[in-house]
C-alpha cells in the first residue's frame, strides 16, 4: 500500500473508530473457522477492536467439532427443522466437543496477541454460565430431549466484564436454573446476547461473501423491509437463509445493524466495519444511505462534491456563500455520514416550472442509479408544489437527461427569469420534461 493510500485509508476510517468506542459488537463464527485455522487471522482483528474501546462478545460454534465426536463415539443424531435432536448420550459428547471448541478460540486469540503488535495489549478472554437455558420441549410431536433455547442473557455479569476490557466468550450450550446443559445453535445465542445487551453491531462470519441479488451481484445493504421478499427467494437456503431470519428478528428487536460478511477473507471484519462500502452485506431497520434536504451544514461535503466537477466544467461553479443561501434548495444524498450526491430545486411558480441543476454523484457511486434517484426527488418535489414542467441545462450530459424522458428545448421556452441568468460563454443546451401524468 503507498503512503497515500494509506493516509486516505486512516482518514475514512476515522470516523468509524470515534464512533464505535464504547459500542458492544457480537460476533458469531462457526466451527468451520477454527477447523480451517481461520480463526487465528480473525483474532488478530479481534484484539484490535479491543485495544480501540470497542466491547466485543464472541460466540462461537462447534458443527464440526460435534459431528466428529459422535462419529468416534459411533453415535448418529437427527435433525428436525434444522435444530439438532440432543438425548443424553449426544450430550455428554456433545459437552466435550463444545468445550473443547471454546478451548481452541481462547487458544488463538492468546496466540493471536502473541504473534502481533497487539501482543502487549493485555487482551483477556472470559466465559462462564452467561446464558441461562430452558429445554425446547415437545413440538410437532417430537421431543428435542437435551436440545433448548435462550430463557436469558446474564446482561449484567456479562456487562461487569466488558467494563473491565475482557472479551467475553459464549459457547453454543446454555445452563438451566437446576443445573442441566442445554445444547442451543450458536446463531440463536448469537442473536439473544446481541438484542440482551442492546448491541450496536451483530456480526455474521459465514462461507458466502454476503447476499446476492438474482444476478449473483453482492447487496451491499439490505432494510429490513426489503427480507420478506428476499426469504421468498428458493436460492437462500441453509446457513444464509437461517442467517436472514436471526437478522430479522434482531433488527426488529434492539440491534442497529447486522452483518454478514465472508470468513475466507483474511481481514474482512476490518474492511466491513472501518471502510464506508464494507466488504458483505449491512441489514437495517433504516436505510444506510438515503435522501434529504440539505442544510447549512452540509455546505462543506457539497463543495468537496462538486469542485472537480466545477474544474472540469460540467458544473457552474458555485461559492460557499451562494451554496449557503442556497442551501434549501439542495437535497443530498447521504451514506453513512457521507455526502455522495447531491442535486438542486428552483420553483418557477408562476410559470409552472422549476429547474433541476448541480445534480452531481461521487465518482466512485456512479452508474448504480443514484442519478436516477435524485432525479426522481427533484421530480418528487416538484409536482408536490403543483408544477407541471422540468428543465436543465446542460454542456456535458444532454444524452443522459434524453435518456430520461427530457427533450431539447430553446432559450426562449425558458422562464423570463431564467433567461436573464442564462451564461452565453457556456452556451449551456436546454432540455424539458413534462410532469403531468
Amino acid at each position: 500500500m503507498s503512503t497515500d493510500s494509506f493516509v486516505r485509508s486512516f482518514r475514512e476510517s476515522s470516523p468509524y473508530i470515534h464512533r464505535f468506542r464504547g459500542q458492544t459488537f457480537v460476533i458469531n463464527f462457526g466451527g468451520d473457522a477454527l477447523a480451517d485455522g481461520s480463526i487465528r487471522n480473525l483474532a488478530h482483528d479481534i484484539a484490535l477492536l479491543n485495544s480501540l474501546g470497542i466491547d466485543v462478545v464472541l460466540v462461537h460454534g462447534a458443527g464440526p467439532q460435534i459431528d466428529a465426536a459422535l462419529r468416534a463415539h459411533q453415535l448418529r443424531t437427527e435433525r428436525v427443522n434444522g435444530k439438532r435432536i440432543t438425548d443424553l448420550a449426544a450430550m455428554q459428547v456433545l459437552r466435550e466437543a463444545v468445550g473443547g471448541a471454546r478451548l481452541v478460540v481462547e487458544a488463538a486469540l492468546s496466540e493471536g496477541q502473541m504473534g502481533s503488535p497487539m501482543a502487549h495489549a493485555g487482551l483477556q478472554v472470559v466465559s462462564g454460565n452467561f446464558i441461562i437455558a430452558q429445554p425446547l420441549g415437545v413440538l410437532e410431536g417430537v421431543d428435542y430431549q437435551y436440545t433448548g433455547q435462550v430463557r436469558r442473557v446474564a446482561t449484567e455479569a456479562i456487562q461487569r466484564h466488558l467494563a473491565a476490557d475482557e472479551v467475553v466468550l459464549l459457547s453454543p450450550i446454555g445452563v438451566s436454573p437446576t443445573g442441566t446443559l442445554f445444547n442451543i445453535r450458536a446463531e440463536e445465542v448469537a442473536v439473544a446476547a446481541a438484542m440482551a445487551l442492546h448491541a450496536a453491531k451483530l456480526i455474521f462470519f459465514m462461507d458466502e461473501e454476503g447476499v446476492t441479488d438474482v444476478q449473483g451481484r453482492l447487496l451491499r445493504q439490505v432494510t429490513l423491509s426489503e427480507l420478506p421478499e428476499l426469504l421468498t427467494r428458493e436460492d437462500i437456503q441453509g446457513d444464509l437463509r437461517e442467517h436472514l431470519h436471526s437478522a430479522a428478528i434482531a433488527c426488529a428487536g434492539t440491534v442497529d445493524r447486522v452483518h454478514l460478511i465472508s470468513r475466507q477473507v483474511d481481514g474482512a471484519l476490518l474492511r466491513e466495519l472501518f471502510t464506508r462500502d464494507g466488504l458483505g452485506t449491512l441489514i437495517s431497520q433504516d436505510p444506510f444511505e438515503h435522501l434529504r434536504t440539505a442544510t447549512v451544514a452540509d455546505i462543506p461535503g457539497i463543495l468537496d462534491l462538486i469542485s472537480p466537477m466545477e474544474e472540469r466544467g460540467v458544473l457552474v461553479r458555485r461559492s460557499r456563500e451562494r451554496l449557503e443561501m442556497e442551501a434549501d434548495h439542495f437535497v443530498v444524498m447521504e451514506r453513512d455520514g457521507k455526502i455522495i450526491g447531491c442535486a438542486a430545486l428552483y420553483p418557477y411558480p408562476d410559470q409552472g416550472m422549476a429547474e433541476v441543476a448541480c445534480l452531481a454523484v461521487d465518482n466512485r457511486y456512479r452508474r448504480q442509479g443514484r442519478g436516477e434517484r435524485l432525479l426522481d426527488y427533484c421530480q418528487k418535489r416538484a409536482r408536490e408544489q403543483k408544477l407541471a414542467q422540468m428543465f436543465v441545462l446542460s454542456t456535458q450530459t444532454a444524452q443522459w437527461f434524453l435518456e430520461r424522458g427530457f427533450h431539447p428545448g430553446v432559450l426562449e421556452d425558458l422562464p423570463v427569469p431564467r433567461q436573464h441568468l442564462y451564461n452565453f460563454q457556456r452556451r449551456s443546451q436546454v432540455f424539458f420534461r413534462s410532469l403531468i401524468t
